[in-house]
């Protein structure tokens, strides 16, 4: 556990606004968070595993395990690890984990432990559902997995877990799960990105080529083949690689496993290797600064030789890992990197579920002072293949580290702390080893926190007479920062590509698109009107969207204000936009308002969402079983949570 001597060493220089936002957020969480550890505290002193169970209880836990495996937990007492996990070969991303359940549990027997599937949790893919009926499940998809993982865990035969998953509602659903299990040792095992395919810029080309009917089906099937290609996460930077970005941050995972390739003796290591780490078997890696391995790990066929000395540390609960500086850490990162916007959802009901409360004002005031360290996809042209070859995870977190953007003294799953998530994982001569990362080696992909692609992050705050709101300017041209036009009003996305193939919207304008948000259809992604707006954009058209739905982890170019809160549906401001209105969307000062006189603003009516558009969101495709969630659902500043 850090000491108080480390904390004032670190906070004499950590920078300041760091500081400040974090001591903010535990004052803020100081009555909940400490409920949660009293919670968290009264599950870890039970007896383990088999000792609290009745006999009944116990057979029907071990009776499909092997003899050997039963023997070790029932009359042993040897920890037992549950598996809760995520695959499915709809997902390219989660496909490679098929192999994982039998390597951890042949691992966990090298160490005289067990380990069981305990459950697995629905995955679905926003790339298959985008544009239609089915991404309006997909938020609260989340919070089912949530669910999920409290079903799987709630056996209580375990004594650890390993959580297999990587994609957008995935990887926050499997965290909010496991935090409400905070007294289990939990770490994440993620599978790694597909090999780069048709590069990026030539994507979006042949989308916007498409958009204008300047191609057709077939030139755009052939090109998302090779863009989508082979098992693997898709190469871009948006949620689910954000995901990745944030576990690192926030030491939840083996270090540096986020980008490395699926299938090979690697990747493979990785997966033992996080076994090893949830059973307190990891070794801590040495830390050289002169470019020779951090360290080298034990494995399962290595020699003594290939050994540091085992600080035998027992891997700490996640309920203790996910403190208020690891959450600060993690939002760090995700403005750093110019990450997904999707989490200043996500990560709002993640922290909210180990008893810490943020708010999209605590990732402002870090967006002032937090550097751009990385261009990649949709914020540059690289992959995240190729941000992984510049120096990948582990050069952004030393930046970061080094920097003072970011709490050292932290708890992680591993040993040797958050300076073990800078080095970059390697085989040599078959035992597991970190290297050193040094130098960028492709600025124009990853700068020094030093030389930073800009000196804030990637995301702002934006508020007004239409609600409060974010936008991701990592990506949008500075031209673009301030857009004023007149409002075209749209009640649906299928509308607004009406309105653009029948060239209403070649003019300056700014798209409202309302009745999007987590109460009125569950607030699925409007990535499908990137191409229409993008072509507008590239004609000379000032354009920006203003919606209370969401946006893709891939939103680029286009200024676009989302998560509008509070939502239309509730009676929010959208509601009273007329086509017309002049808007003001400025990313530089932080304002959205139409541009209104506060007298005729507030004598403006609510317009009702159309009772036919009512009716048409809540039947069909499996609405139905969501209509509870929608009612529950809070703001998306709050998280949308749907269970409180």
């Amino acid at each position: 556990m850090p000491t108080s001597f480390s904390r004032t060493l670190e906070f004499m220089t950590l920078h300041s606004t760091v500081a400040d936002v974090t001591e903010q957020i535990r004052e803020r969480s100081r009555v909940s968070r400490s409920a949660y550890l009293k919670r968290l505290d009264g599950a870890a002193t039970r007896a383990v595993n088999a000792e609290r169970m009745g006999c009944s209880n116990v057979a029907h836990a071990v009776a499909g395990m092997p003899l050997d495996d039963r023997f070790k937990v029932v009359t042993e007492r040897r920890p037992n690890i549950g598996i809760v996990t995520a695959y499915n070969d709809m997902l390219s991303a989660h496909t490679p984990m098929q192999t994982y359940p039998d390597l951890i549990k042949r691992e966990a027997r090298l160490h005289g432990a067990a380990a069981q599937v305990a459950g697995g949790v629905p995955a679905m893919c926003d790339g298959v559902t985008q544009g239609t009926t089915g991404m309006e499940l997909s938020l609260f998809s989340r919070d089912v997995i949530a669910m999920a993982t409290a079903v799987a865990l709630s056996h209580d035969m375990f004594d650890g877990a390993l959580m297999l998953g990587v994609c957008d509602k995935i990887v926050p659903g499997l965290l909010i799960g496991a935090l409400h299990f905070g007294h289990l040792p939990t770490v994440f095992v993620p599978a790694g990105p597909m090999p780069t395919g048709l590069p990026n810029k030539e994507k979006v080309r042949v989308r916007e080529l498409v958009a204008q009917g300047l191609a057709g089906r077939d030139v755009l099937m052939d090109a998302e083949l090779k863009s989508y290609h082979s098992p693997g996460t898709c190469t871009f930077y948006g949620t689910a690689n954000s995901n990745q970005m944030l576990l690192e941050a926030m030491g939840l995972q083996v270090p540096g496993t986020s980008f490395v390739a699926p299938g090979g003796d690697l990747r493979d290591e990785l997966t033992r290797e996080a076994a090893r780490t949830v059973l307190g078997k990891a070794t801590k890696a040495a830390l050289f600064s002169d470019g020779p391995p951090l360290g080298k790990m034990a494995h399962s066929g290595g020699s003594a030789a290939h050994r540091v000395a085992s600080v035998g540390a027992k891997c700490p609960p996640i309920g203790r890992v996910v403190d208020e500086r690891a959450i600060v850490n993690a939002m760090v990162a995700l403005l750093a990197t110019g990450g997904s916007t999707n989490h200043l959802i996500h990560w709002v009901a993640v922290a909210h579920s180990a008893g810490i409360q943020i708010n999209w004002d605590d990732f402002s005031k870090l967006s002032d002072v937090v550097p751009l360290l990385t261009h990649v996809y949709p914020n540059g042209s690289a992959d995240v293949n190729q941000f992984q070859a510049a120096g990948g995870t582990g050069f952004v977190i030393r930046e970061l580290l080094n920097g003072g953007f970011m709490h050292e003294d932290v708890l992680t799953v591993r040993p040797g702390g958050i300076r073990e998530y800078t080095g970059e994982p390697a085989l040599v001569d078959g035992a597991l080893a970190w290297h050193h990362v040094d130098a960028s080696k492709d600025e124009t992909i990853v700068r020094p926190a030093s030389q930073p692609f800009s000196a804030t992050g990637g995301l702002k705050l934006l508020q007004g007479n239409l609600g409060r709101s974010v936008i991701k300017v990592s990506a949008v041209p500075e031209d673009r920062h301030v857009i004023e036009a007149p409002a075209r009003v749209f009640d649906s996305q299928e509308d607004l590509h009406t309105a653009f193939n029948a060239g209403e919207l070649d003019r300056d304008v700014i798209c409202v698109v309302r009745w999007q948000g987590p109460q009125a259809n569950g607030m699925p992604e409007l990535h499908k009107l990137t191409p229409p707006l993008s072509v507008l954009q590239g004609k000379g058209f000032k354009v920006a969207l203003v919606t209370d739905g969401r946006m893709s982890g891939a939103s680029g170019k286009v200024p676009a204000a989302i998560h509008v809160s509070p939502e239309a549906a509730s009676g929010g401001p959208l509601a009273k936009v007329r086509d017309g209105d002049l808007i003001l969307l400025n990313s530089l000062t932080g304002e959205l308002r139409v541009l209104l006189s506060d007298a005729d603003w507030a004598a403006r009516p609510v317009a009702e969402m159309p009772e036919t558009l009512r009716d048409s969101n809540a039947l069909g495709m499996g609405r139905e079983l969501f209509s509870g969630m929608r009612r529950q659902a809070l703001t998306a500043e709050e998280g949308a949570m749907s269970w409180l």
